[in-house]
């Protein structure tokens, strides 16, 4: 089983990188299943029912979400129908759309599950810790993926280390700046942060301008996204016939 996940698509630029180089990709990878991070691929921040359908038509099977998930409240009518939009379980407001997907793949099954840490994050009501061990007892899958959306690298870690026996995959989200840490850790795939598929000449995906005037001018600005040309950041993990990592590859194209 190939599985290939796609850093935090942020803004037009990254939905276009990810139309330009995922089928290349998953040809090169012999891809089973795709997943990406879309909490930021509305103009910045959120997902829209169109986009939502946009990357999944680029040739996404499942997209993750993360602080910014609820954003663009148009998604909300649709949430029935986004069977392949995943929600933070431990992010605020708690619904029943905070919950982990099974998807069939090869006749094998694939869960995911998105989840927030707690340190610098806001908005989070349980430990990732907690809500994990609840999720183990109660979803069973053959290879169980997360989405570990937060800023502290020794927190992602931590969970990794205490998951490697029960989980397949913890692909880091949210500072969109990839690590060079991937590594696999008992048969988990493990990488602190996959990246960003964004505006390469930018501050995590925003104008560069703006956010140097908010920060030495301490000027109120907007969210203006960049409008460079994207990095894409993803990571390649190959699991073996007892379901177990043992092989992951961080792969970052700059434009």
């Amino acid at each position: 089983m190939n599985i290939l996940f796609i850093g935090d698509i942020v803004g037009a630029s990254g939905r276009a990188a990810v139309k330009k180089h995922l089928p290349a990709l998953k040809q090169r990878y012999d891809i089973d299943f795709v997943i990406a991070n879309g909490e930021n691929a509305a103009h910045g921040k959120g997902i829209t029912p169109r986009i939502y359908q946009e990357l999944i038509t680029s040739g996404i099977d499942c997209i993750t979400l993360g602080n910014h998930a609820y954003s663009k409240s148009e998604i909300l009518p649709i949430k029935d129908q986004a069977d392949r939009l995943v929600f933070p379980v431990n992010l605020l407001p708690v619904s029943e759309m905070s919950q982990t997907k099974v998807f069939r793949v090869k006749n094998k099954s694939i869960a995911v599950t998105n989840l927030m840490t707690q340190v610098f994050m806001e908005n989070v009501s349980q430990s990732p810790f907690d809500v994990m061990d609840q999720i183990l007892g109660s979803v069973k899958a053959d290879i169980h993926v997360i989405d570990l959306h937060g800023e502290a690298t020794s927190e992602k870690i931590a969970f990794a280390y205490q998951y490697k026996n029960d989980l397949g995959a913890v692909f880091g989200t949210h500072t969109h700046v990839q690590t060079a840490d991937e590594r696999i850790i008992d048969g988990c795939a493990f990488i602190s942060d996959a990246g960003m598929t964004g505006p390469y000449e930018s501050i995590i995906g925003r104008d560069i301008e703006e956010v140097l005037m908010r920060i030495t001018q301490k000027k109120a600005t907007k969210y203006t996204i960049a409008e460079s040309d994207a990095v894409f950041c993803a990571v390649f993990v190959r699991f073996d016939e007892n379901h177990r990592a043992d092989c992951i590859e961080r792969i970052q194209i700059r434009p």
